[in-house]
């Protein structure tokens, strides 16, 4: 592994004091996933102001390893019963939101003046990594792809919390997290045990796998009720800080000013597939009689880890929000191409081509 230069290690070091002020900015006014957003923001002015900003690689693995521990121990054996009869909810919100994003594609390519296939896979919310490697087997523009599902991310983590706070009621449900008591001599137990997870899974090529690991660990330990310790939210905030600072270092000025036109896409048709998304959500609540606040964030066009995170902070059913997005990307990876090709059949047919 190379040596980062101390030039580099200086950029890296600047962009994070940045981010921790902005993230501490943020908590004293009162904003819904402060340390996060104020992080992001503060990063990605940075940037516009043209002054280099850098992340360190591990920022957001190490961000996903404090997340997916603290998630899976959510996962008791009730909660795992409750998302069980709720997975007829997960598919049909799952493939509401595939199609909502194939609906928003059509201004994507309009605006951004890109071809319909791009458009959509851009537009569809399956996970910024899993919609790249897909539009990469299909042969298309992967920066193209990339940049707009990116911004749409950031656009969801700036809007959707604030807007759940202002406007949803969180109510107490099965989905609830119970806190698990904090015990300072285990949790560097429990850490060792999610990261054994996370390699493992990173072993056998799984995406996110520094999520996924500790989460399965985190969730076996709950169902035997051993959770060894809860994660104390000092840790929840430096996860916050650590993934805004890697998320506002993605964005700078000369990025989106070269594509003006694909940024504008980006946030007209974010716009349009988060109305979507919201209606799908509400809908899949009230038909399967499942909280509204979770079934929104759920739904929401953003990635796992920043909505799962939103979920945790927010306290809006963890295990029912991440059981939505799981789902979600689940179907995009087994049939966001078949979609694609019905969805051009319906726009020969009904001559919407453009």
């Amino acid at each position: 592994m190379p040596v980062p230069s101390a030039r580099l290690v200086a950029i890296q070091a600047r962009t994070l004091a940045a981010a921790i002020a902005g993230g501490y900015v943020a908590h004293l006014v009162h904003v819904p996933l402060a340390w996060m957003i104020g992080a992001m923001v503060a990063v990605a002015a940075v940037a516009f102001t043209g002054r280099e900003v850098a992340a360190i690689a591990l920022a957001r693995p190490v961000s996903m390893l404090v997340l997916g521990t603290a998630l899976g121990q959510a996962y008791t054996p009730p909660v795992l019963r409750a998302l069980a009869s709720s997975l007829p909810a997960l598919i049909v919100a799952g493939l509401g939101s595939i199609l909502a994003g194939a609906a928003s594609s059509r201004m994507t390519a309009r605006i951004a003046g890109i071809d319909t296939k791009t458009a959509y896979y851009a537009s569809v919310p399956g996970g910024i990594i899993l919609m790249v490697m897909l539009a990469a087997r299909a042969g298309l523009s992967v920066p193209t792809v990339t940049l707009i599902q990116t911004l749409r991310m950031v656009l969801v983590v700036l809007t959707f919390p604030p807007l759940l706070v202002a406007f949803v009621e969180p109510g107490v449900d099965v989905f609830s997290l119970v806190p698990v008591p904090i015990a300072l001599p285990l949790l560097p137990l429990l850490f060792v045990a999610t990261t054994a997870g996370a390699f493992v899974l990173r072993r056998f090529g799984i995406a996110n796998a520094w999520m996924f690991g500790p989460i399965c660990v985190s969730l076996v330990l709950a169902l035997l009720e051993r959770p060894l310790s809860g994660v104390p939210g000092v840790l929840i905030d430096a996860a916050q800080v650590l993934m805004g600072w890697s998320l506002g270092a993605r964005i700078n000025r000369e990025l989106i000013l070269r594509s003006r036109p694909l940024a504008l896409a980006s946030v007209a048709a974010t716009g349009l597939l988060s109305l979507l998304s919201v209606l799908v959500g509400i809908l899949v609540a009230v038909a399967f009689d499942l909280p509204v606040a979770a079934a929104i964030l759920g739904t929401a066009p953003g990635g796992l880890p920043e909505m799962a995170i939103t979920a945790k902070v927010l306290n809006l059913g963890v295990p029912l929000v991440l059981g939505f997005h799981l789902v979600r990307i689940f179907l995009c990876n087994l049939f966001v191409e078949h979609l694609y090709r019905l969805y051009a059949w319906a726009e020969r047919t009904l001559g919407l081509s453009t």
